[in-house]
C-alpha cells in the first residue's frame, strides 16, 4: 500500500511541474580530487534548464552569464547536489538590485514564482534605502549575504534575525563591482564567504539535497566563475531529498 501511494504522488508532482527545457552550460563541476590533485583534474560543464523565465531572460557576453530580471523565476542545474562547495562570482547593474541563488531546492515555483531550498540572497548595497517601511531603513542585514530557509525548508540560523541569519559582517560591494560568494554545504549545514571572509551560516536544514537555482527577480545581474567542487556524500534521509525532475 505505501508502495502505490508513492506512486501517486510521484504522479501528482509530475503533473504539476512544468516543463523545464536546457538552455545552455555555464560554470564547471568538479570532485574532490581537485582540492589535492597536482595537476588540473577534469572538470565538466555544468547544464541548467529554464523553471519559469524564459530564453529571453538570459544571454552572455563574452565569460559574464547575464540576467535581465524578468520575469521573475528561476533557472535550475540539471544534476542534484547534496554536499559541495560553491564558487560564484556577481554584480548587480542597478541600484537596490535584488537575486540571489538557492541550493538544495526542488527547482517547483511556489505562489511567489520561487521554488523552495535555501536561498543566499544577493542584493544590491540601495536596497535598503529603496525599501523603508514608515520612514524606517530596513537592517542591512539584508544585503550583506542572508540565509533562509523558504518554501517550507526550515534551517537554524548562525545569526539569527528570527528565521533567517544575517552576516556579521558588511562585506559586499555595490552596483557594477564584483562579490565573490563560496558556498559550502554539508549535512545540512552551510557557512557562506563573502569577498574572502566566513561571516554567516545555517544548520540543520530540513532538505539537504536537491538543484541549485539562479534567480531572476527584477534587476539585471552578472554572474561568473561559477565552479562547484563535489564532497563526499553523508548519511541522509528520504525526506531530505528534493523529488527528482525528469
Amino acid at each position: 500500500m505505501k508502495k502505490i501511494l508513492l506512486q501517486f504522488a510521484l504522479i501528482a508532482f509530475a503533473l504539476k511541474v512544468p516543463a523545464q527545457g536546457y538552455l545552455f552550460e555555464f560554470g564547471t563541476v568538479r570532485g574532490l580530487e581537485a582540492l589535492v590533485a597536482s595537476n588540473a583534474p577534469e572538470e565538466v560543464p555544468i547544464k541548467w534548464f529554464d523553471v519559469n523565465t524564459g530564453k529571453d531572460s538570459w544571454y552572455f557576453e563574452g565569460d559574464e552569464l547575464v540576467c535581465q530580471g524578468l520575469p521573475i523565476g528561476v533557472i535550475r542545474s540539471e544534476k542534484q547536489y547534496q554536499n559541495f562547495i560553491m564558487h560564484i562570482e556577481w554584480k548587480h547593474m542597478e541600484a537596490g538590485g535584488n537575486s540571489g541563488t538557492f541550493v538544495w531546492s526542488s527547482a517547483v515555483p511556489g505562489d511567489n514564482r520561487l521554488p523552495d531550498g535555501v536561498e543566499v540572497q544577493m542584493l544590491e548595497l540601495d536596497w535598503v534605502n529603496q525599501n523603508k517601511k514608515d520612514g524606517i531603513l530596513p537592517p542591512i542585514a539584508y544585503v550583506h549575504g542572508e540565509l533562509f530557509g523558504v518554501g517550507g525548508v526550515e534551517t537554524v540560523p548562525d545569526n539569527p534575525r528570527g528565521t533567517r541569519s544575517k552576516s556579521i559582517e558588511n562585506r559586499c560591494l555595490g552596483k557594477g563591482e564584483w562579490n565573490t560568494y563560496v558556498v559550502v554545504c554539508v549535512d545540512g549545514v552551510i557557512k557562506l564567504s563573502v569577498n574572502g571572509k566566513f561571516v554567516n551560516g545555517i544548520s540543520q536544514s530540513t532538505q539537504r539535497k536537491g538543484y541549485i537555482c539562479l534567480e531572476s527577480e527584477g534587476a539585471p545581474i552578472h554572474f561568473r566563475n561559477l565552479r562547484i567542487t563535489e564532497l563526499p556524500p553523508g548519511v541522509i534521509a528520504e525526506g531530505q531529498i528534493a523529488p527528482l525532475l525528469k
